[in-house]
């Protein structure tokens, strides 16, 4: 069963198209990514997933009910944390609390004992009379999750919770994220991080508004047509050698390292390295090596960029 079903989704703002003939589900239970560059359309696609926008075009389910037609039955099912912060500032975590649980409808009976778990699963607990402003960055996240939890819902939507945080607070709120899909909670994220994204169950790549892909991390990495050799030479006379050589389908630099992509007509290593040579690189070494997630995604971006532009009327 699906907790997310979006069908033949448009959205348009002005000449702008955000979102183009999208199809794209979650399964119940699972922890989804979507990931791609600033402005694909993931924090669009959340908004009309919640129902903040209106789809030009095409039908969304979400726990089993028509965004369009069922918007209240929607948002009891769902919890959705935006990317930037959304609580209250001048309130503290105790009253930030208090405030979603009023909203969401929670008796002020089942309150007490939900704020004590909430506050207890989020380990707020010492902070609870603390102004949410004075809050690091990692804990107004954790807050933000907590409030959207006193429902109780079945589906979490997050636009890119960890973005802005620790790499302790990260690992954090991922404990939280998992200990909540080990309930039972469906949960869609949006990722500017690969390696997080590689911990999804499934991940949807997409990119000016276009699903590219949408499989488990691994059947993505396996799926990949392309070889990847790794260079280890001076970066940027590197970088500017390669561009001359023929055939390749791209280079990109990955930290110290470059990641070359090799296609049908792309020449084998050893001529790329006496290429190199010729043109006054030291190369350290040249070998081919699994793809990693990054490049599967770069590889559906160029490959995208070399389809022809949809019209901005087009499917509205």
């Amino acid at each position: 069963m699906n907790a997310i079903e979006a069908r033949g989704v448009f959205k348009s703002f002005k000449t702008t198209r955000a979102i183009h003939d999208l199809d794209f589900t979650v399964e119940k239970g699972t922890i989804a990514g979507l990931i791609g560059p600033d402005g694909a359309g993931k924090s669009t696609l959340l908004r009309l997933l919640i129902g903040l926008l209106r789809a030009d075009k095409g039908t969304i389910h979400v726990a089993g009910f028509d965004v369009a037609l069922q918007p209240f039955q929607v948002k009891e099912q769902i919890g959705y944390m935006p990317q930037h912060f959304s609580l209250y500032g001048d309130l503290s975590v105790a009253e930030n609390m208090k405030f979603f649980a009023d909203l969401y409808g929670v008796s002020a009976g089942r309150f007490a004992d939900r704020k004590k778990e909430l506050l207890g699963f989020s380990a707020l607990g010492p902070f609870e009379d603390r102004l949410a402003r004075n809050l690091s960055g990692g804990m107004q996240k954790k807050l933000a999750l907590a409030c959207n939890l006193f429902h109780t819902p079945e589906i979490l939507l997050l636009d890119e919770p960890t973005t802005g945080v620790d790499p302790v607070s990260r690992l954090e709120l991922w404990q939280l994220l998992l200990e909540l899909n080990g309930q039972g909670v469906t949960i869609l994220m949006t990722t500017p991080y690969m390696d997080e994204a590689a911990r999804c169950r499934r991940v949807g790549f997409i990119s000016e508004g276009r699903l590219l892909a949408d499989d488990t991390p691994e059947n993505l990495v396996l799926g990949m047509t392309d070889e990847i050799a790794e260079l280890v030479a001076p970066l940027e006379p590197a970088m500017h050698a390669l561009q001359g050589v023929a055939g390749l389908k791209g280079a990109h630099p990955f930290g110290d390292r470059i990641h070359i992509v090799l296609g049908p007509e792309s020449p084998d290593l050893a001529a790329i390295r006496v290429r190199l040579e010729a043109a006054g690189v030291a190369v350290g070494s040249l070998r081919k090596i699994r793809p990693s997630f990054e490049d599967v995604f770069l590889a559906l971006v160029e490959d995208q960029g070399k389809r022809p532009a949809a019209q901005p009327g087009a499917g509205a």
